[in-house]
């Protein structure tokens, strides 16, 4: 099951998730690019991103609008959506419209094949682009766990010539039985001072496994993301 949250407030970028990409909305694109691969359910926290949804064919699901996270919204639409506790659930942001198959296929296949609470994706970047705080940095260890997620420059290049750096994707994998006990730790201080929820299980002892894919995506957090989205992604 793919659940693709759709939070329609944003901060940084107003009703983001409806913005045109190539005709559509971009809820709607991004559901486009996974639907061949599995059962597909937009968890959104508006009637009107219901309505679009089925308008295009498209699963839905009215979730609260108090979630704090894109992980609280689609475990409380797999609680809705009454799966089983071993079934394998892919968070896909919504804001990913451009995310390669390959890359959902292969946190899939990750995701079955261990024991690690989450299971996530990596992709080596380039030194030009390690120091924007956008794109989160993932180090591992050497059975391809996720050490620590940072807006920073992970690992510090002491001595100079250090190229093996990995970008974090945000897609994600648990069980339902996994998400719910991932929605159910307590906050942990390195979340709040990264914002970034995935140190949580880090922070209380739990894995992470990672997989490390070839991907041109990226996610799409401003409107001037949006601009080099569309001019790199013509068609």
């Amino acid at each position: 099951m793919i659940i693709i949250p759709a939070r329609l407030a944003s901060t940084r970028f107003a009703n983001k998730i409806l913005a045109n990409i190539h005709g559509v909305p971009m809820v709607i694109a991004t559901a486009k690019r996974v639907q061949n691969l599995d059962d597909v359910t937009i968890a959104c926290d508006s009637q009107d991103v219901v309505h679009l949804a089925n308008d295009y064919g498209f699963k839905a699901i009215l979730t609260s609008k108090e979630h704090q996270s894109g992980t609280d919204r689609i475990n409380e639409a797999a609680s809705k959506l009454n799966l089983s506790e071993n079934e394998i659930i892919i968070n896909v942001q919504s804001d990913e419209p451009f995310i390669e198959e390959s890359v959902v296929r292969q946190v899939m296949e990750r995701a079955k094949n261990t024991d690690a609470l989450i299971t996530s994706a990596c992709k080596r970047i380039d030194s030009l682009h390690v120091k924007d705080p956008n794109l989160v940095k993932v180090i591992l260890n050497a059975e391809a766990h996720a050490i620590y997620f940072s807006r920073s420059v992970i690992p510090y290049d002491r001595e100079g010539g250090f190229e093996d750096y990995f970008g974090h994707l945000g897609i994600y994998a648990f069980s339902k039985k996994s998400l719910e006990t991932f929605c159910n730790l307590p906050y942990a201080p390195l979340e709040h001072i990264e914002k970034l929820e995935q140190l949580r299980a880090l922070y209380h002892g739990y894995q992470i496994a990672m997989v490390e894919v070839t991907s041109q995506s990226f996610g799409i957090d401003t409107p001037e993301d949006l601009e080099r989205a569309l001019r790199f992604f013509k068609s």
